[in-house]
């Protein structure tokens, strides 16, 4: 048993087409979020801080998340989709999850699509939120430019480059820059992506836009280095009686950056009230990795206090470069071991396999387990049922071995690393029975 566990990939039938998607959470509500210029939303869930902004949608919503026909894990097909087709699509995943009526969140591009489908459908559509929004794509950038900057997408798709406008704040990390690598490279081809963006060019809902009768909340980053917040203002201004925020920052990606505030006035205005306790801003998702060394106390009386206290400072030292190296925060020494978290499960893995690695180079054998799940965060210090269950993983753990929970292996899938079978378990405190597996680069 765990308590959270990667939501399954569905698929719905929009005419030829596979739609797939997943539904995380069960309140009364229905989001539908509309993706952006590309999207897979299996890998996403890999990337620092996306699945904490679906689990806080959840808390008050069934949240729906899918990837358009020609990208991720849809179909593909020839050309690109018509905004017709898109509209098709989001229908078909409504009639599948039995969804009436939804609240259409759109973000970046596919903001005008959710503006043309709450024209269209309006008895479906409940609330419009529209993210990083424009109205019409010849907006953004004059004609000779857009053709040397769609050129220049293009040319580098797959190597991560659109991060200077996606994430920007994190452009000097590399492995940020590797991730979005993959992330282009899983969601589309770059001919495909070039079909896209020719298709795209020609998109306009300014006409539409004073039609809407939907109540719509159009939100904004300050300093968006993709689509500029002129744009929102733009969209927010000609929606009748819309409501528009603004947020400091210039990530483009919503999962990117500070988002309590943004989640909490979208909770606000498809629910009327935020979260009432300030606790919950206390609990959040993360890997918990704790690791330990194998046979210490027999280690330390073989060694003599002395050589095995330097020993352990070299080990405290190896554990703060392997933990920062891999973006992690290391919560605090154990005596023999460390605890962990991180905001992404697939470095968590790869930090305790390169930490157990360089331990056995100077002689420690180490052991890790890791799970994933809400955390408690105490001032300096954490807890919550992800915690014990990390710390009862690695308790069944083997000297020079990374064991995880299934929740793990869930989440890391396709990001290249190896798992095998150890069996079920019953841990110690935890009820039910877990699936464990060892962990290998």
């Amino acid at each position: 048993m765990t308590d959270f566990r990667l939501p399954e990939t569905h698929y719905a039938q929009s005419a030829d087409a596979s739609i797939a998607y997943q539904v995380m959470g069960d309140g009364p509500v229905d989001i539908i979020l509309v993706p952006g210029l590309f999207s897979h939303i299996e890998f996403m869930h890999e990337m620092p801080g996306y699945t904490a902004v679906l689990r806080r949608l959840s808390r008050f919503a069934r949240v729906v998340t899918f990837d358009k026909r020609g990208q991720g894990l849809s179909d593909r097909m020839t050309g690109a989709p018509s905004l017709e087709q898109r509209m098709d699509d989001v229908r078909a995943i409504m009639d599948a999850i039995g969804s009436t009526k939804a609240v259409l969140f759109g973000f970046s591009e596919g903001c005008p699509m959710s503006v043309l489908f709450a024209a269209t459908y309006p008895d479906r559509v409940s609330h419009l939120v529209l993210l990083g929004s424009f109205a019409r794509s010849k907006d953004r950038l004059p004609d000779d430019l857009w053709q040397l900057r769609c050129d220049e997408i293009v040319q580098n798709w797959g190597s991560g480059d659109t991060v200077k406008t996606v994430a920007p704040s994190q452009a000097a990390n590399a492995e940020v820059i590797a991730q979005i690598a993959k992330f282009e490279r899983l969601s589309s081809s770059p001919g495909a992506l070039r079909t896209l963006l020719v298709l795209n060019r020609a998109i306009d809902v300014t006409t539409i836009l004073p039609m809407l009768q939907t109540p719509t909340l159009v939100l904004h980053r300050t300093g968006d280095a993709r689509v500029p917040v002129a744009l929102g203002r733009a969209v927010a201004g000609s929606i009748p009686g819309a409501k528009y925020v603004e947020y400091p920052g210039c990530d483009h990606y919503y999962w990117v950056g500070e988002t309590e505030a943004m989640l909490g006035d979208v909770e606000e205005f498809v629910t009327g009230h935020r979260d009432g306790g300030d606790a919950e801003l206390d609990r959040v998702l993360a890997t918990v990795l704790f690791t330990d060394i194998v046979d210490s106390t027999r280690s330390a009386a073989a060694m003599g206090d002395h050589r095995w206290r330097r020993l352990l400072d070299d080990h405290d030292q190896l554990a703060q470069q392997m933990v920062g190296r891999h973006r992690g925060h290391l919560v605090k020494s154990t005596g023999d071991g460390i605890l962990a978290t991180f905001d992404g499960p697939g470095r968590a893995v790869r930090c305790a396999l390169a930490f157990g690695s360089a331990a056995r180079q100077i002689g420690l054998p180490v052991r890790a387990g890791l799970h994933t799940g809400e955390i408690e965060v105490r001032g300096a210090d954490i807890g919550g049922i992800a915690v014990h269950a990390a710390a009862r993983v690695m308790s069944q753990c083997g000297s020079n071995e990374v064991l995880v929970s299934r929740v793990v292996t869930d989440l890391v899938a396709g990001a290249g690393l190896k798992f095998a079978e150890r069996g079920a378990f019953e841990l110690k405190g935890l009820p039910g029975t877990w699936e464990l597996f060892a962990a290998s680069g």
